[in-house]
């Protein structure tokens, strides 16, 4: 495959803020699943299983199932890099251009009902 092709398709992967704050919680919290990561967006499971499902056929994360649970993680660390670098380099365009970017801090809500190991049982300590 031509690599111009596969950059774009990894860039058109990532032209989208909810997949962009997929891999944000994926690479602060690690292994994740989609309640845990819906807690944390706020958003609903459907739209956040949409988006991972682009991110996987991307070829950007993995999923593991573990029981009635499925776990995402980033498929390497060289996609942290890379968040690290778009995200300075927005910043950089923007603060050129007279813009401040914010960026939402992404905060787990410890009363999450999800009993999986990253949110834990209502009656224990969240893991993650």
């Amino acid at each position: 495959m031509d690599g111009y092709e596969w950059q774009g398709s990894l860039m058109k992967a990532l032209a989208h803020p909810a997949r962009l704050q997929i891999l944000e919680v994926l690479r602060s919290d690690g292994e994740s699943c989609v309640c845990h990561i819906e807690n944390i967006m706020g958003q609903r499971q459907a739209y956040i299983s949409q988006q991972l499902s682009r991110l996987r056929e991307a070829g950007l994360v993995v999923d593991r199932r573990e029981g009635l649970n499925v776990f995402y993680s980033l498929v390497d660390e060289s996609i942290v890099r890379l968040l690290e670098i778009t995200r300075q380099s927005a910043m950089d365009l923007a603060s050129s251009n007279g813009v401040k970017l914010s960026f939402r801090q992404l905060e787990h809500d410890e009363s999450c009902p999800c009993t999986c190991p990253n949110c834990g049982a209502p009656d224990e300590a969240p893991a993650g």
